[in-house]
């Protein structure tokens, strides 16, 4: 079974060319990595925190992630991606039933392996439900296609214990994949109200401190939570790669919407 595309023509160009060309741009619009990370670091535990507004808005924050994913000089074979449910009821985690999911730049095939052994643990539920309508994790998919990521683990996290999110990621995590945390942070405040309450999310993704993440602070807040956790537990270095606001992409001021950009990584950069 494939899940068709839900969100391309609205989050995201629906045309491939044109969807092509603008990743593209926005990846060497990028500023590189400072330093190259070394072909060893595949073999350590990698993760990013990335947003999923609409490219317009978000893709330039988004970007600084991926040029980094298409950069390495040891290709990672697998993304897990996290994010929140907010269309469908969930608490806990589910995975997709789907082999494979579809986007103007082609499919991408999901891990089904991967998906198989966290419902067998009872870590998640099978359940296409929640994954049909949602965006946050298919807005990544045409960017790891375009880094060349062949395989996708879509996680959706709803309501959960953050130690419960990091068993997860124990069980999925390792060489060869990396770890993406879906999120967008503040929501519909003015820029300056956003600038400040985001200033703080971000010092305590910085202290890997999960228990300084508000209700207000992200929409994925559980599953960022659960990272940090994870994060915390594996002593994990934090790199932020950079920190925007809608208003930076043209958005509204008296509405705006914060998006991180971040590294947890054991790899020396």
């Amino acid at each position: 079974m494939t899940r068709p595309a839900a969100v391309a023509g609205t989050f995201y160009p629906a045309d491939p060319v044109e969807l092509a060309t603008l990743i593209d741009a926005m990846l060497d619009a990028a500023a590189p990595a400072q330093t190259v990370v070394p072909t060893t670091a595949v073999d350590g535990l990698v993760a990013y925190i990335v947003p999923h507004a609409g490219y317009q808005f978000s893709g330039p924050t988004a970007a600084h992630v991926y040029r980094e994913l298409r950069d390495r000089p040891a290709p990672f074979e697998r993304a897990v991606v996290l994010g929140p449910a907010h269309h469908v009821p969930l608490r806990g985690a589910a995975v997709s039933t789907a082999t494979a999911w579809a986007t103007p730049l082609g499919e991408i095939a999901i891990d089904t392996d991967g998906a198989r052994l966290l419902v067998d643990r009872g870590l998640a539920v099978a359940d296409d439900r929640p994954h049909a309508p949602e965006h946050s994790i298919e807005v990544q998919v045409p960017l790891l296609l375009r880094v060349h990521l062949p395989k996708l683990l879509p996680v959706l996290i709803g309501p959960d214990d953050p130690d419960a999110v990091a068993a997860l990621l124990d069980a999925v995590a390792g060489p060869g994949t990396v770890v993406l945390c879906s999120t967008d942070l503040s929501h519909y405040l003015t820029e300056e109200e956003a600038r400040r309450r985001d200033a703080a999310t971000a010092a305590a993704i910085d202290d890997l401190a999960p228990e300084r993440i508000g209700a207000g602070d992200a929409c994925g807040r559980h599953a960022l939570r659960g990272l940090l956790t994870w994060g915390r537990r594996h002593a994990l270095r934090v790199d932020r790669l950079a920190l925007a606001t809608s208003a930076d992409t043209g958005g509204p001021k008296d509405r705006v919407v914060g998006y991180p950009a971040v590294r947890l990584s054991h790899a020396p950069y």
